[in-house]
């Protein structure tokens, strides 16, 4: 069994991804920015008798990963695997985005991934063994309309995770990414929020939303993601790039198959023709179809 260190476990996928690896005797150090503001991970482990410990780490902050980090390898020696989970989300068109979301959902996808991967592998190295999974997505292969921000970080982690697997296979240090599809979390519930009160010069964003609120009806629970990474520290998954998700596998063979033009020119098509499209992919997206508010001039 592993000692695992996993960012942004409030919610979601890390909250998911903790239980399952503690459930099957993992030691897991669950980390989130606030834990006094999400204690239900904390009272499941005291209720379940669970090997879960809960500490504050901010992947923003370069102190708190160093006092995090030196904190588990100071009461263990060692950390098995880092997952790199913690992640913002946002849905918006490119022109309509403020520089600092930009800045903001990079500095937390991708430079706090880049943060704990600095931070853990030191003492992986001197031992000769370790395994960095980051937690990335379909959106680091497919690019959307409206998902630009947050496609960029996913695209940039892995980029910068093949680039360090070269880099550490000599040492006994193994990394993977996992590329969840739309998998429905609480962060879906808080962009549908966003979304309802603001303004765009852009109406197409409602399929955007559409697209990401029809998971509800037609996806793996996040505890799909944790039994995958379960089976990468296993060794039962030994590839690099691991999809996961009812939707990964439509929708990646449709984008080979249209070309780059192609894939750009179908967002001009007509909703009733985008939404025949969508059920052929497996996505009910008629019941969440609503019309934005639209501005010609943005406040």
């Amino acid at each position: 069994m592993a000692f695992v260190l996993i960012t942004g476990c409030s919610t979601g996928i890390g909250f998911a991804t903790a239980e399952v690896l503690a459930r099957q005797g993992h030691t897991v150090y669950a980390t989130m920015r606030n834990p006094q503001r999400s204690p239900e991970l904390a009272q499941l482990a005291q209720r379940d008798n669970l090997p879960i410990t809960i500490l504050p780490l901010d992947v923003d902050s370069d102190e708190s990963v160093k006092a995090a980090t030196q904190q588990i390898l100071a009461e263990t020696g060692q950390i098995n695997v880092l997952v790199n989970n913690a992640g913002i989300f946002t849905l918006k068109a490119v022109e309509e985005t403020q520089m600092e979301i930009f800045r903001r959902i990079m500095e937390t996808n991708y430079f706090g991934a880049l943060r704990c991967m600095q931070a853990i592998l030191p003492s992986m190295r001197e031992r000769k063994s370790g395994l960095i999974i980051n937690i990335s997505s379909l959106a680091a292969r497919i690019y959307p309309p409206f998902f630009g921000a947050y496609c960029a970080t996913k695209v940039a982690l892995e980029a910068v995770s093949e680039s360090l697997a070269g880099e550490v296979v000599e040492f006994g240090i193994r990394v993977a990414v996992v590329e969840p599809g739309v998998i429905y979390t609480p962060i879906i519930d808080k962009v549908e929020k966003e979304h309802s009160t603001s303004k765009t010069n852009y109406p197409k964003i409602n399929r955007a939303m559409a697209f990401e609120l029809s998971s509800k009806e037609n996806s793996i629970p996040p505890s799909g993601v944790g039994e995958v990474v379960s089976e990468i520290i296993s060794g039962q998954r030994s590839g690099f790039r691991h999809p996961v998700g009812l939707d990964c596998e439509p929708l990646l063979s449709w984008r080979a198959y249209l070309s780059d033009e192609d894939f750009i020119g179908s967002a001009a098509i007509d909703d009733e023709t985008w939404i025949t499209g969508m059920t052929q992919l497996g996505k009910n997206v008629r019941p969440y179809l609503k019309t934005p508010a639209t501005t010609s001039a943005l406040v």
